[in-house]
């Protein structure tokens, strides 16, 4: 009995200390809202940063938020945007998903110093431009906050829901057209830079991170001028980096082959019984139920996307100049440091034009392919390879190019950390792998089957992540040396079933045939 009283009496000592409840009350421009203690964390969720996107509001930039009476309750999940849930996506919604969408959360640090500043981390997450949220359990934000930032993850308009033209829309002339998600995004980020400090974070040191779809908007913001001055470094995992990694498409004036958005728009509007480009056909477009636009539009069904469906990005000369690709190269692209990677196995979103033979994609460098790809690969396994460094592995290099030629640091990684529990059915690291490591919500993804050296390899890959966050560099005490690209052989970083490698890139002939096929067309 006295063994037991004494441990529980030393459990008390060591306890954290409880977290005074002023604290978890915070005023920001809207009104008082309050939050939940979490240990040594803090957390506001559900925080409204503009008006709800519904009825007149369906199709239009985002509307501040409108300020609030009392003190709001900040401890519950918003809506996740309007969706229809992917059945084997590794980050599926925790909230059921509604047009009212437009929130954002907050964790930080307790019991910051008065007047400390911490740096902050927006995170943007993927899902093709159709799914996921700032909801799931993956992207909790605890283990990124317990690093010294102040995490911060938002919703924004997925689907058609954000991004739409149509004829009658331009006609009512009611601001931006078509990149409706972008917008959200960068109301979030001017949010920020209004509210940040009253959870103590720094609005002059706000760096964006992005995976997926969550990277191609990074890209799109790194070179977007209505994005200018938001942030200050920008993470970018799996987004590509030369043409968008979706969308792409013109706002107008396309063709049969390659119709533009507002085409797009009129062959919606016509397949749900909206004629004309009018008012009147703006209004009925507003008043279709939700699922009436979203059309059963997820992620798994993008290959096959109907004409009546433009996904991603829409160049609209004002949000969207160009690609980022384009941007980049041109030298129109903000001026702060940059850390991008991929997984090994990656995502192919773009395929080689002959999928009989990818190789003779390379045309007069196809022999020289032939032997940096092992030919005897069967054609399907050849065809992802091939399409995987078109679309990740070598754009991200280039992207890692182009920064470092502005003079700017750039740093570039492959995670090709593969799970214990998964080596004997996995060769590497798939799409979105990394999260679970970059967010320490391994025990969300892979339960019990979770080893040390699992969470040791998440230990590492978060703690480079959180010190670029803070100084732009992601080295620091006790990390293995991660160089800058471009100051050496070895400067790829990657991430392997034995810990970070820093070395010269094992696919740079690969990524060099595929840059000179790219650049020759």
């Amino acid at each position: 009995m006295r063994i037991a009283l004494l441990g529980l009496l030393l459990a008390l000592a060591w306890a954290p200390p409880p977290v005074p409840a002023a604290d978890t009350v915070v005023r920001i421009e809207t009104g008082q809202i309050e939050g939940a203690a979490q240990g040594d964390l803090l957390s506001f969720k559900g925080i409204p940063f503009a008006v709800p996107p519904v009825g007149e509001l369906r199709w239009r930039a985002p509307q501040p938020a409108v300020p609030w009476p009392g003190v709001r309750a900040a401890t519950e999940f918003g809506h996740d945007c309007m969706q229809l849930p992917e059945p084997s996506d590794a980050a599926p919604p925790g909230t059921v998903p509604a047009e009212d969408c437009l929130v954002l959360n907050v964790w930080r640090p307790a019991g910051l110093s008065p007047g400390e500043k911490l740096p902050v981390l927006f995170w943007i997450h993927g899902g093709g431009y159709v799914n996921g949220g700032s909801s799931p359990a993956i992207y909790d934000g605890s283990g990124l906050a317990r690093r010294g930032v102040v995490f911060v993850s938002a919703n924004y308009r997925l689907g058609r829901f954000g991004f739409f033209a149509h004829p009658a829309l331009l006609a009512a002339d009611e601001g931006p057209v078509g990149n409706f998600g972008l917008m959200d995004q960068i109301a979030a980020l001017r949010w920020l830079q209004r509210n940040v400090a009253a959870f103590g974070g720094d609005p002059a040191r706000v760096t964006v991170v992005g995976e997926s779809a969550g990277g191609d908007s990074v890209l799109h913001l790194l070179v977007s001028p209505e994005a200018k001055g938001l942030f200050h470094r920008a993470a970018v995992l799996s987004g590509g980096g030369r043409g968008p990694l979706l969308g792409g498409t013109r706002l107008t004036g396309g063709t049969l082959e390659q119709p533009s958005a507002d085409q797009s728009g009129v062959e919606f509007a016509n397949g749900v019984g909206v004629e004309g480009v009018d008012a009147a056909a703006l209004a009925s477009l507003r008043a279709l139920p939700a699922e009436r636009v979203l059309g059963g539009l997820q992620m798994s069904g993008l290959v096959n996307r109907p004409r009546s469906f433009q996904m991603g990005p829409v160049v609209d000369g004002k949000i969207v100049i160009a690609s980022p690709g384009e941007r980049l190269r041109r030298g129109e692209a903000a001026r702060v440091p940059v850390l991008i990677g991929t997984t090994r196995d990656d995502l192919p979103v773009t395929f080689p034009a002959s999928r009989g033979d990818p190789l003779s994609l390379f045309g007069p460098d196809a022999e020289q392919a032939r032997t940096a790809y092992d030919p005897s690969l069967p054609p399907l396994r050849l065809v992802l390879l091939v399409g995987v460094d078109l679309t990740m592995h070598e754009p991200a290099r280039f992207v890692a190019k182009q920064v470092t030629r502005a003079g700017l640091p750039a740093w570039r990684h492959r995670f090709d950390y593969v799970p214990e529990s998964l080596r004997a059915s996995l060769d590497g690291a798939t799409h979105a792998s990394e999260l679970a490591f970059l967010f320490d919500t391994l025990d969300v993804r892979y339960g019990d089957a979770v080893t040390d050296r699992d969470r040791a390899t998440a230990r590492v890959f978060g703690d480079y992540v959180a010190n670029f966050v803070k100084g732009g560099d992601p080295n620091g005490p006790g990390l293995p040396a991660w160089p800058r690209f471009g100051q050496g052989p070895d400067d790829l970083m990657i991430f392997t079933n034995d810990g970070p490698v820093a070395q010269p890139d094992p696919w740079r002939e690969r990524l060099d045939l595929v840059e000179r096929a790219v650049e020759a067309r």
